[in-house]
């Protein structure tokens, strides 16, 4: 084969196909591989020139149709599949080639293939990719992990290929090992929180102001030429406007409320609880969509129940409070993730820079919004800073909508409106912001019945009681 491509794909459903055009469009050739042929074909036909966009169900002629170091992305499903291509690919590479996973890998199994690919001489890349198909053909946000030299070549392409933001790429190089996987990782934490709050508000505006489909999308569509500007904003507004093929009402009413989950929601909250990190908001969320699972018990206990009538609110003023207390939410949920993202840098060795990841995220991916700029700003003011809450550009605006998010969170208890991230969000703001929590008693308890130790206020040292009366 003559030709020598410039960027390798391994994998060729949807998402695959899409960024392997994507790379085409913006001036690199691209040789595509999948064990499908329908697949194959599909590129190579949609490609329309084999000059720039080929593949191959030959891993061997894949290979082979690559320049050197050759650059080659996996966007096949997580786990063992992965291992399988890598073993695939590597007896037709040499050293310096580079492999790229762009799935949503779990961070260790990146950390194990990148010490083995080490050896072997492979350059090994754990590369999230956020944006969904229509982001992976349009532009998505990019967020690479490896060897920094190695990206050098990797470098050009994604930032050709990746969302732009007032002309500045969505991709940057993050850090070492499985950087990236776990900035993805976290990333789709904070989705399930955002997504979470978003319908939160939905069932308060639907129960609580007998809002319509047309009302609700008006609604967000307000929101979002504001400050809660924002993907999931913006589309959760398109979603009510969706009429039904099969009946004449709307889509979203007939949509079955159980929602599924891939995994990557639990990953951050069972590695926030590893490393100590309160991310509420998150862990709700997840735990949201297992309640939301038992459907049928859920009907059953709906039936045992006296449920409280709903008092309604005026619309003006119910659509004011919640588009304040879901803005409020939306700070505390990123700040409970980018404070992970910090602690874990520490303690992985990853050298993260906040501002840099906040900055990639501001186009392209699923959580992109325009609150994203001004946590960009914030954290290159402060490249230190500890947690969102503790600049004083987001003092000022959570302290005006917080007392929006208390009387929105009492209405829905009052109400019989589940509010878990809502409240979580503010039970989080309110733990984090006392000064002296009851969490004295709880030590004083561990070391009564387990003479577990406490420290004191007025003195340095570590104490124990005898607290049983002879």
């Amino acid at each position: 084969m003559e030709n020598k491509y410039d960027f390798g794909l391994v994998g060729l459903g949807v998402m695959g196909r899409n960024f392997i055009l994507n790379v085409a469009d913006n001036g690199f050739t691209a040789f595509g591989n999948d064990i499908d042929t329908e697949k194959v074909n599909a590129l190579i036909t949609e490609g329309g020139d084999t000059a720039k966009v080929n593949a191959s169900t030959d891993i061997k002629d894949f290979t082979t149709a690559l320049s050197t170091p050759r650059k080659i992305m996996l966007l096949v499903p997580s786990g063992k599949v992965v291992d399988i291509v890598i073993e695939n690919l590597l007896p037709h590479l040499e050293d310096g080639d580079i492999i790229i996973d762009g799935g949503n890998s779990f961070y260790t199994d990146t950390d194990r293939r990148d010490a083995y690919l080490k050896d072997k001489g492979i350059n090994f890349f754990g590369a999230g990719v956020s944006g969904g198909a229509k982001g992976a053909r349009r532009g998505p946000s990019i967020m690479p992990g490896g060897n920094k030299e190695a990206y050098q070549h990797v470098k050009p392409i994604f930032e050709a290929v990746s969302a732009k933001y007032n002309g500045d790429p969505c991709v940057a190089y993050l850090g070492p090992k499985s950087a990236g996987n776990y900035v993805k990782m976290v990333h789709n934490g904070i989705e399930y929180g955002l997504m979470q709050l978003t319908s939160e508000i939905y069932d308060v505006l639907k129960k609580g102001g007998d809002f319509s489909n047309d009302e609700l999308h008006t609604a967000y569509a307000k929101w979002n030429q504001g400050r809660l500007q924002s993907f999931l904003v913006e589309i959760t507004s398109e979603i009510f406007e969706q009429e039904d093929d099969l009946t004449d009402g709307r889509l979203v009413d007939q949509i079955l409320d159980k929602a599924k989950q891939k995994g990557t929601g639990k990953w951050t909250s069972q590695n926030a609880m590893d490393l100590g990190i309160p991310i509420p908001s998150i862990d709700i969320a997840v735990s949201m969509r297992e309640i939301s699972a038992l459907k049928k018990e859920r009907i059953t206990a709906d039936e045992l129940y006296n449920r409280p009538k709903v008092t309604h609110m005026d619309k003006e003023q119910l659509e004011k409070l919640t588009e304040q207390a879901l803005y409020f939410s939306f700070i505390i949920t990123y700040a409970q993730g980018l404070h992970q993202l910090a602690d874990a840098s520490k303690e992985y060795g990853y050298e993260l820079d906040i501002a840099v990841i906040a900055k990639i995220w501001r186009a392209g991916c699923i959580i992109r919004a325009g609150l994203l700029a001004d946590i960009t700003e914030a954290f290159k003011a402060d490249k230190d800073l500890p947690n969102l809450l503790l600049s004083p550009t987001f003092v000022e605006k959570v302290q005006r909508t917080v007392q929006a998010a208390r009387i929105v969170v009492a209405y829905g208890a009052t109400n019989g409106i589940p509010l878990p991230g809502l409240s979580n969000s503010l039970t989080y703001f309110d733990a984090y912001t006392s000064a002296r929590l009851p969490l004295n008693l709880i030590q004083a308890q561990r070391d009564y019945f387990g003479s577990h130790t406490y420290e004191r206020l007025d003195r340095e040292g570590i104490f124990h009681t005898e607290w049983e009366k002879s």
